[in-house]
């Protein structure tokens, strides 16, 4: 059955992030807050336009309720969609929807998270399931571990290689003000670095940082009429497989697979017309494993597509153009920032801005690799 998506109908209008690295003294509803006045108030908006709200916080299950009574709205609609980073690609294919069909007429997405000035780890309800339980990994790392051990046992992928990624998410953020670790950062540094859950090192894990982000959307016609370029939504589809690593049928290959090809369908493009990719790298596997499953290569060659700097500034794809979540930020869940990136890049106002860049794809994932979610966003 062909999926029906208002393809170009709607555009991000007004986008923001705030309070990136580390602010103690703020809550996450207060830092998802900020971001979103923020955002609204770069559409031209006033708070009063928002009738819906979507939003997923790390310490909050009922965010949506909360959200809105933070902000003094009584919004149509609220969603709290908890898939992790994959939540906010979700919220935008579920605003988009609702927008066309007239449900609502503007919606801030945001999102929150003060985790390292309020402890310094991971705050999720999130946990290792009752079959994996009793072997201890570290949740969610081991997980990802697994993934990229068996990766490199089946096509010959080597921790340079996925040091290559580190590196080059490092090259991007050294031009990003708002980027939170900074400075040289070689492949023999990585290859250096203590182990954590083999073959994954300190330097193939994201940082721990707070930070907040939020977009406002809109109907494409009424976008027109607004102070900011707007940024059309072409495409949004998620897919979820598992939630435990250990249902995994191969664990080479995720359901970006599936959220990529749709959203690419919704577009009406490939792989190769998209001129920057932003990808939620919390571990230096996932940005490899996307890569792959996205189909900017073949299974197998994501070691090889990034070698010698093929995503680093001046490579043959930017990726990650903020230093993604290996080097500009990651407050818990870093897939808002991932489409904030690459509504920028879309708008011409990036701090690495790529020349002409015409399509933009940003991707999440949630859990242990289980849910996947594409957005892509374009001038046409």
């Amino acid at each position: 059955m062909a999926e029906q998506f208002p393809c170009g109908k709607t555009a991000i209008v007004g986008l923001a992030t705030h309070g990136i690295g580390e602010v103690p003294g703020f809550s996450s509803m207060e830092l998802a807050a900020g971001a979103g006045l923020k955002a609204v108030a770069d559409a031209g908006l006033a708070l009063a336009d928002i009738d819906a709200l979507f939003i997923c916080l790390p310490d909050d299950l009922f965010a949506g309720m909360a959200f809105a009574e933070y902000l003094g709205l009584k919004p149509r609609f609220t969603d709290n969609n908890r898939t992790g980073g994959s939540a906010f690609m979700s919220h935008m294919a579920t605003a988009a929807m609702m927008l066309d069909a007239g449900s609502i007429d503007a919606a801030l997405v945001a999102y929150g998270s003060n985790q390292r000035s309020g402890g310094g780890k991971l705050s999720t309800p999130a946990k290792s399931n009752a079959w994996e339980a009793p072997y201890r990994p570290l949740f969610p790392l081991s997980s990802y571990a697994l993934a990229a051990a068996r990766h490199c046992h089946q096509f010959g992928t080597t921790r340079e290689q996925l040091a290559e990624i580190a590196v080059a998410a490092r090259l991007w953020a050294n031009g990003n003000p708002e980027a939170f670790a900074k400075g040289a950062l070689s492949i023999a540094d990585c290859l250096a670095s203590r182990i954590v859950s083999s073959p994954l090192s300190v330097r193939d894990c994201c940082l721990v940082t707070d930070g907040a982000a939020a977009i406002v959307m809109t109907r494409a016609d009424r976008a027109r009429d607004l102070p900011q370029p707007a940024v059309p939504v072409l495409g949004a589809a998620a897919a979820t497989w598992w939630t435990a690593i250990s249902q995994a049928p191969d664990l080479t290959e995720t359901a970006a697979r599936e959220s990529g090809a749709r959203a690419f369908a919704m577009a009406g493009l490939a792989p190769a017309d998209i001129d920057v990719v932003q990808l939620y790298d919390a571990f230096t596997i996932n940005t490899l494993l996307f890569l792959e499953d996205l189909g900017f290569c073949p299974k197998g060659e994501g070691g090889r597509f990034v070698e010698n700097g093929g995503i680093a500034p001046g490579g043959h794809l930017p990726v990650n153009t903020n230093g993604g979540g290996l080097s500009c930020c990651h407050p818990g869940m870093y897939g808002l920032m991932a489409i904030v990136e690459a509504a920028r890049q879309v708008r011409g106002s990036a701090a690495n801005q790529i020349p002409d860049v015409q399509f933009a794809l940003a991707h999440g994932s949630g859990g242990t690799l289980s849910s996947q979610a594409t957005v892509i966003l374009g001038n046409r």
